[in-house]
């Protein structure tokens, strides 16, 4: 299916495989844009609004021109429509980089134009991290400051979803100065004494779409919660760990590093935080 997967790019739907980035693009030699991955449940963009006016943020954050968020709404759906996506489950991918300029580290001209480029690829079933839970390893967060920012310069996460996945764990989750953050490409909560508990969205993460649809059913469902830093020390304390993601929804946390979260089964909680969302994307 990936051959002929039609793309848009800078304007025009094309052949993926006929997307020509320039060498000269900002975004190839400085990581000098931002993206956004959304889901796509059966062809319908779940959270499409939220995503968008985060990756406006991102845009504003790095000073890059706005874009018609209305329009790129527009050509997300015709992206899913022509590869012929309406039935499956889906993920809709849009990058959008300073654009083509000289190499200097100022930005270039104002007249020049943003590359925007937006594509989609099929989601392969997932494989039981739900029934059995994963096993996470904790790692130093050496990201910048600005994390808040779904910026396209993910080297940090890249080597740590390396490191996890050489140590056979399903996730990477990142430590800044004795406290938990976020995943390599997740949000991450714990329970304790029957409180949800996850990282304020400030500069230290990515305020996660999943995390706040979590957030809200947690009102709905009346499951107490609240947003304050994890200490890394607390972590064998909780008796439940998950880690939320637009891909990956939500998925239970049953081992950290070398310890068993809890009994090492996937608990009551994340179960009924599981059922919620299944019925929010139903309906």
């Amino acid at each position: 299916m990936g051959n002929n997967m039609i793309a848009y790019f800078n304007g025009q739907f094309v052949s993926k495989e006929d997307v020509k980035i320039s060498p000269d693009d900002r975004g190839f030699l400085f990581a000098d844009g931002v993206y956004e991955v959304i889901r796509s449940y059966g062809g319908r963009l779940f959270k499409v609004d939220d995503h968008l006016s985060r990756l406006s943020r991102s845009l504003g954050e790095l000073r890059m021109a706005p874009v018609s968020l209305a329009h790129l709404k527009t050509v997300a759906n015709q992206v899913i429509q022509r590869n012929n996506l309406e039935n499956e489950d889906a993920t809709l991918y849009i990058q959008i980089t300073r654009g083509v300029a000289p190499r200097k580290h100022p930005f270039p001209d104002i007249e020049t134009s943003p590359t925007v480029y937006v594509s989609a690829s099929v989601l392969p079933p997932s494989h039981g991290e739900w029934e059995k839970g994963i096993a996470v390893i904790l790692v130093p967060d050496l990201r910048w400051g600005r994390c808040d920012i779904k910026s396209v310069g993910l080297l940090p996460n890249v080597l740590a979803s390396q490191q996890a996945k050489e140590r056979g764990a399903g996730e990477a989750v990142f430590v800044r100065d004795g406290v938990i953050t976020e995943g390599s490409h997740t949000s991450f909560c714990a329970v304790f004494e029957g409180q949800l508990v996850t990282h304020p969205a400030n500069h230290h993460i990515l305020a996660g779409i999943t995390r706040r649809v979590v957030l809200d059913l947690c009102v709905t469902l009346g499951i107490p919660f609240r947003e304050s830093p994890i200490p890394e020390r607390n972590l064998t304390g909780a008796s439940e760990l998950m880690v939320l993601g637009t891909t990956s929804e939500i998925v239970p946390v049953v081992r950290v590093n070398d310890w068993m979260v809890g009994d090492g089964k996937p608990g009551p909680i994340s179960a009924k935080l599981k059922r919620a969302f299944g019925d929010l994307v139903a309906a």
